[in-house]
Order: structure tokens, then sequence, then C-alpha cells
């Protein structure tokens, strides 16, 4: 069951030795204000009830080796569902977040609301069949979708340049359960590919991030205190809106004008790469007519060296990193995670926007945050959408 409720004691020591893979009862000791007894009786009702297991023993500081918990992976099991504009992704997980199965549909445009959430039903079942489990033993589906969403009611409201029409006003959560018997709990990918991060480098205790998605727009997430940071409404895109450049161009005629996705986007990319083609600039691409010149057509001439299109994508990722030091002169994050088609398109991307951003950030380097392409990279937004009900997860 997922609730809002405060956690018990109970999903308290689990978190804890969730988070740190194995722990000794000294180790909660003194972390909880609980009396050692009450911590032996907690410790073996979690195992009765096979939340956790013991698995070896620790150090000797000079009696008997203490015994290590460890969560139970195969107690329960998770679901963690993308859905964007060019593929959408559905992870089967157990309670370490290993991946046990995976697969993945193009987004095209007879992908409809109603024909996603029967292939994703579909392929649920192949993976819990494959497993030997039954839905009682999975907590519910995460959804990291595309915004603008309704978080609250698991709605996705009128996202942008999906191929199929029919995503907007789509009751996900609700279709969702309907079709898997499950509990449902959607946010924006942005969010979850953020939360899934973090679980990657629990190991250095990161507090405070910041997610930033270069794609067909840019999304992202921040997060302080180990905490996502919400808004009134859904700001996944608000990071694009803004201005860079006064009185600058706006994205396929939204928005405001001079803002960081007409600068930073695929399309923009596009769309400037086919401006200097019509004005006669020598390129790899120039026997092309424009409707051909798209980002993979892109990606593949940087790989080949043409002059004009490495001159844009820098372009592009220079202007990222001036949009990224505003972000992080702003928010002070420990960790800036980069993703989406434009940073992976090319080491070249990554590299120069985190030069620029660097020489744009205030006090750099006595304060220097870790920039990084994120551990889980693809899978981040799937495995994120997973780790939320996890972390709503009510012990009994």
């Amino acid at each position: 069951m997922i609730t809002h409720s405060a956690p018990s004691i109970k999903k308290q020591v689990y978190d804890r030795i969730f988070e740190h893979g194995t722990v000794s009862k000294a180790d909660l000791l003194q972390h909880f204000a609980v009396a050692s007894s009450s911590l032996t009786r907690l410790l073996e009702d979690m195992i009765s009830q096979g939340l956790i297991i013991a698995s070896g023993f620790g150090s000797s500081t000079g009696g008997r080796k203490p015994v290590l918990f460890q969560t139970n992976p195969g107690h329960r099991y998770l679901l963690g569902l993308e859905i964007s504009r060019l593929y959408s992704k559905l992870g089967l997980y157990d309670l370490h977040l290993k991946t046990l199965s995976l697969t993945r549909w193009e987004m095209d445009a007879g992908m409809t609301p109603e024909r996603l959430v029967e292939l994703v039903g579909k392929a649920a079942d192949a993976f819990m069949a494959k497993e030997g489990i039954s839905s009682q033993q999975v907590l519910g589906i995460g959804v990291g979708a595309v915004g603008p969403l309704d978080q609250k009611n698991g709605v996705i409201l009128e996202p942008e340049l999906f191929p199929s029409p029919s995503w907007k006003n789509v009751p996900v959560c609700e279709m969702l359960t309907a079709r898997l018997g499950i509990p449902a709990k959607l946010d924006n990918g942005a969010n979850t590919a953020l939360i899934g991060e973090h679980w990657a480098f629990r190991g250095e205790n990161v507090e405070h991030a910041l997610y930033v998605h270069a794609g067909a727009n840019i999304r992202s997430g921040m997060m302080s205190g180990g905490k996502i940071i919400r808004g009134a409404v859904d700001t996944e895109g608000a990071v694009g809106q803004m201005i860079i450049r006064t009185e600058g161009p706006r994205l396929r005629d939204k928005g405001n004008y001079g803002a960081l996705e007409a600068f930073v986007s695929v399309p923009s990319l596009e769309e400037r790469v086919r401006s200097e083609l019509s004005n006669g600039r020598s390129s790899l691409l120039s026997s092309l007519v424009p409707e051909r010149v798209n980002f993979t057509v892109l990606v593949d001439a940087l790989s080949k060296g043409d002059p004009l299109v490495k001159e844009q994508f820098t372009e592009t990722a220079r202007y990222l990193g001036i949009g990224l030091a505003n972000l992080i002169n702003t928010f002070h994050p420990e960790y800036v995670i980069l993703g989406g088609p434009l940073v992976s398109a090319d080491p070249l991307v990554f590299q120069t926007a985190v030069e620029v951003a660097k020489k744009n950030t205030y006090r750099y380097p006595e304060y220097s945050p870790v920039f990084t392409q994120g551990a889980l990279t693809d899978e981040a937004v799937a495995t994120g959408a997973a780790i939320m009900l996890l972390h709503e997860w009510e012990l009994n």
C-alpha cells in the first residue's frame, strides 16, 4: 500500500538499511533513539516478515562479529515506466533496484495512450510470468512522463511534439491501475531521472542536485536536502523559458523571446543548420533538401567532422553552459547531472557546456560542483519512477 503518512520507525530503519546496503545493529543504535531490546525485537519482526535478511558478519572490534542486515530484494517488486516523445520504456525491478526485465516501444503516430497502456499491461504480465511472481507482490508502477502534468490526479495534460495527437488530458494512472490492478504514481521525467541518479550516487551523500535534460526542449529537476523541489504547478519545462538574450527568437512561436530553449533544443539546432545551408554554407549536407536535415542526420555529420554542424553543436553547447551557470549561481548544487539527446550526441557537447558553466560560476573553483552525465543514463527515468514507490511504501 502506498500512503503519504509520516514514516514509522520500522520504515525509517528499513530505509536506513536500504540506503547503506548492509548495516549492523550497533550502526542502527547510533542513528536511532531506541532501546537496544526494542531494536532487537523490531529487527526480528522485520526478518520474520521477510523485509530484511541477515547477510553475514561485520568486522570484530574485540568481541563477536556483528550480524549485518540488508533489505530482502525479493520481498516485493517494482515497475517503472518512462513516457517520452521518442520512445517509452518499462522495467521490472527488485527491491535492490536490479533490472529484471526491460522493454521499450517507439512513440509513432499510432501509439495512442490506450495502445501504450495495453502494451505495458502485456509486457508486465510477461515480466511477472518470467520471474514467477504475482501482481500482489508488485508494489505498483511509477511513471515518469513528459509534462505538463497534473501530478496529484495522475494526468498527462498537453505535452508537445508527441507523434500521436491523442496525448492530451490523459488519466494515465487511472488507466494503468485499471489494466494492471496495482497502484500507479506519476511525476515528470526530469524529477524521476533525478531521483534515480540520486539513488545511484547514494554513496556520495548528495543533498543538493540539479538535473537538466536537453532534447526537444529543456527539462529540469532540482533536489535540496535529498528531496525534490516542487512549485505550485508542474515546472519541468520552466527552465527552458529562462531569457538569455533579450529580443532573441523563440521556439515554435511559443514561450519567451530569447529563451534558453530557443538556442538549446533539437528543433532550434535543426533550424539553424537549415538556415545556414540555405545561405550557401558548405557542408556534407549541402545536397539535402531542408526536410531531410534532422537530428539523426546532424549527429551523423558531426561524427564525420562536418565543420558547419560542429560549429552549430558547439554554439548550442555554449548556450547550454550559460543556462547552467545561471542555475548553478542561483541554486548552488553539489552535483549537476546532464542528460538528453543533445548531451549524449557527442562528447563535444558535454565538455563545452561544462567548460562554459565553470567559467561563469560565481566563486569557482572554491565552489566546484561535480558535473556528470549520470550513472543510470538511459534508464534513469524508469528506475527513478520505480524508486518513487519505494520511498512512499508504508510498512505494516
